[in-house]
Parts: C-alpha cells; structure tokens; sequence
C-alpha cells in the first residue's frame, strides 16, 4: 500500500485554552510571513467539537481541531509524498510538530498553548485506499510500531483503534512516559535505522 494524505493530531495540555477565535490572528501572520505557502483561514469555531480554526496551503492543512472534544494541532498532508511508508510517516510528523513548536513559542496567545508529548493520533484520509479496517491496521501496523519506536525513544507504547466504519482509519499512540516537543522532534531526526 503507497500511504498518502496521512494525517497526525497531537493533543494539547490543559488547561492551555485560549480562545478558538485567537488563531484567527495567528494563522494570518502565518500567512503574511509566509512568502505565499499559507493561502487562507477558515473559521469553524462556531461548530461544536468541529474543526476548529484550518489554515489552508497547497501541501497541507493545519488546523486547532477541536473533534471529540478534544483540542488538538491537526496536520493533514496533501502533497503527494516520496518513499518509504515509514518515511512519509516520518515527514509528516516531523512537520506536524514544527508546527506544534512554533504554535507554543507563539507569544499573542493567552494563555500559552502546551501540547502533550505521551500521546498521538495518525490517520490515513483516504477511505478507499485505507478503510478503517482491521486488514489496514494489519498492513500497515509494522510501519506503525516502528515511527512509534523512534517519536517516543523506544518507551513503551500501546495502540488503539477507533473501528467505526464511519470514521477515517486511525491509531491512537501513547506512552506513559513524558516527552515534550523538542524532545520528540530531536527522536524523529535520530536514525534509528528503520
């Protein structure tokens, strides 16, 4: 199976709640900055356990999603990817926690946003390559474990699945122990040979 259109969420600490409304003016100096990577922003914030505040560009979304309730820096890849499966795995999470690091070095946001280091949920959005499925969990669970092994440093994890066909394929990754961003963005740039 060629992965593409992967998607990664990592949660954020509480009680970092600034209001939904305040990424509004984040992701437009995002924008600004930007050299014309970041097109526009789209306001879900008046959606109940939706998707929140999406900054849109031509490689990827990046959204404040707030689905299950559960606030959180989606990053959904667009732009189709080179390599290995496990190497796309990589880039994008690799990305999705630059932008994680950067949303909590963001100094207009009160109060400051913090995420969680122990936990992370990868999906696939493709429902007919990758239907969320207890075969594709299967297909792809090597590749899984082992981006898991390097983001968290070889602690132990456990996974679980959301099984409701409705859903987008998905695993959620945890581990007792306490990583911050840095950390797990130092891990992701190690080797460990896989």
């Amino acid at each position: 199976m060629d992965l593409q259109k992967i998607a990664v969420k990592f949660f954020t600490e509480a009680p970092d709640r600034p209001p939904l409304t305040h990424f509004i003016e984040v992701f437009h100096g995002w924008i600004q900055a930007s050299d014309g990577i970041y097109h526009d922003v789209a306001d879900y914030s008046h959606m109940h356990a939706g998707p929140g505040i999406v900054l849109v560009a031509a490689d990827a979304n990046l959204s404040i999603d707030e689905s299950e309730n559960r606030r959180g820096l989606l990053f959904c890849q667009k732009k189709l990817l080179s390599g290995s499966n496990y190497e796309k795995w990589v880039a994008v999470l690799r990305a999705a926690l630059e932008n994680c690091r950067r949303l909590e070095q963001e100094k207009s946001l009160t109060p400051p946003i913090r995420f969680l280091g122990n936990e992370v949920l990868v999906m696939i959005n493709d429902r007919l390559e990758a239907p969320n499925r207890e075969h594709v969990f299967k297909d792809t669970q090597a590749e899984i474990e082992a981006v898991a092994r390097r983001l968290f440093g070889g602690a132990p994890v456990a996974f679980k699945r959301d099984g409701q066909a409705r859903k987008r394929f998905n695993v959620t990754i945890t581990t007792a122990q306490k990583f911050d961003i840095g950390a797990l963005l130092k891990n992701l740039r190690t080797n460990d040979g896989a």
